[in-house]
């Protein structure tokens, strides 16, 4: 029988059914693939093809400001480098899922590995703003099949409470991204100019592309691979769309999602110009709210389970509007300066932790045979509304904190809105057991970092 979505009712049985199959009775279920690397040289590859998102955005934003100087640009032209890489990554994900389930994994990983590099390398020898803008969208499209395609290469190899255990194991990688990244940056930079860090990236998608050409091999036999693609992919869109409840939490972590990176759009400017710190410093402080990120991640992962995810969710809604309603009035009024608008961002970007994981779980509850699709469009939603959200904070100028406060407000307090007044209360026996079902997505929402 079918449900007013179109998927298969789910009764208390069925769902706990659901449940118990998608977490695994055993506690290490794994299946069998030709040649496979040992487990952490397993993590270590998907983790470094995993990384290339957070590496795209976050290792060049100390050189923002280089930037702009070198084209002439405005501050909004230079974010919008940032715009088209994270536009470039929601879409991405769109058509590398449903082409690695049609061709296998490696062939589409390698060709992205392939068109990654090459457009990093291009983007170092870019001649203005604009060709960069187009560069950085080919190069975040290219990024995302090497996001999707190792996630899906881990639901191949493994299934339940092993995949989500090695999805843990990979947050130790990945999770070191975004705190590096930037780090990376802008030491490269007391050396070389902006075009040298995307030199680095080019080697890098060497080593990605060496890295699964001699040690991955092709996760998806031949008879488990399906046509049908993105049309069923976009079938599956147009039924989740209908339930309004899915829809708020959706929009409730995309735009939370946002806040982020209207502080990664922003932070470059307000924190080497207006607050004129070096790039160096500038690294350290970006890398300090990353590991805030960890941190409430972490915290999360052990209430989970104690506390229901929609408390957990309040929580996190909370602590964000307050944040940001705080950052907003520290930089009107210019009280305690630095330090109080450190403090405020750090609470506001740390919040990520717990909103994002209880949003996707909560919205991926009633969809368990479909989390696939539901999982791509939460991607896909938040990737769009940072690329929305972040050239927002240039609109005032790159000498004021102002816009990045006011955004950040903002969105924080929509999504707050979106979350009370769209969503429904699931039971606390269903919040327990979308908990459960979505062990495994929650692993992989954190593996992933901030992106």
């Amino acid at each position: 029988m079918l449900d007013r979505r179109g998927y298969r009712a789910q009764t208390p049985c069925t769902r706990l059914e659901n449940s118990l199959s998608f977490t695994g009775r055993l506690t290490d279920t794994t299946r069998t693939a030709p040649s496979v690397p040992s487990r952490w040289r397993l993590a270590l590859i998907l983790g470094a093809i995993t990384a290339v998102g957070p590496l795209s955005i976050d290792m060049y934003l100390p050189a923002f400001p280089d930037i702009s100087v070198e084209f002439s640009s405005t501050a909004a032209q230079v974010q919008l480098t940032l715009t088209a890489c994270l536009i470039g990554l929601a879409f991405g994900q769109l058509l590398a899922g449903p082409v690695s389930d049609a061709l296998g994994r490696r062939r589409p990983l390698l060709v992205g590995v392939a068109v990654y590099l090459i457009a990093s390398l291009l983007c170092a020898f870019a001649p203005s703003t604009t060709v960069l803008v187009v560069l950085r969208f080919v190069q975040g499209m290219a990024g995302a099949a090497g996001l999707v395609i190792a996630r899906a290469v881990i639901r191949d190899l493994y299934t339940g409470v092993a995949a989500a255990k090695f999805f843990s194991m990979l947050m130790l990688v990945t999770g070191a991204a975004p705190i590096l990244a930037p780090m990376i940056g802008s030491q490269l930079l007391s050396f070389t100019s902006w075009r040298g860090v995307f030199v680095i990236l080019a080697v890098y998608g060497v080593v990605m592309g060496l890295a699964a050409l001699f040690s991955l091999p092709d996760t998806l036999p031949r008879e488990k691979r399906r046509r049908g693609g993105v049309k069923d992919t976009l079938g599956s869109f147009g039924r989740l769309f209908q339930d309004r409840s899915f829809v708020g939490y959706a929009l409730a972590g995309g735009l939370s999602f946002a806040t982020i990176f209207a502080y990664v759009s922003a932070s470059p400017f307000v924190l080497q110009v207006v607050y004129e710190v070096s790039p160096q410093v500038y690294g350290l402080l970006f890398a300090l709210n990353s590991v805030g990120i960890l941190i409430f991640g972490q915290v999360n992962g052990w209430l989970v389970g104690r506390v229901a995810p929609r408390t957990l969710l309040n929580i996190g809604m909370a602590s964000s509007v307050t944040a940001s309603l705080v950052l907003l009035l520290l930089v009107s009024t210019g009280l305690f300066g630095l330090p109080g608008v450190m403090v405020a961002l750090f609470v506001g970007v740390s919040s990520l932790g717990l909103v994002m994981p209880n949003a996707t779980t909560l919205a991926l509850a009633e969809y368990p045979n479909a989390a696939g699709a539901a999982s791509a469009l939460l991607g896909t939603l938040q990737f769009l509304l940072g690329a929305l959200a972040a050239p927002l904070v240039s609109l005032g100028g790159e000498d004021t904190a102002l816009p990045m406060a006011l955004v950040m407000a903002v969105v924080s307090v929509g999504a707050l809105v979106v979350y009370r007044t769209m969503t429904r209360p699931i039971p606390a026996e269903e919040q327990e057991l979308a908990a459960v079902v979505t062990e495994q997505t929650g692993a992989e929402i954190a593996a992933n970092g901030v992106r």
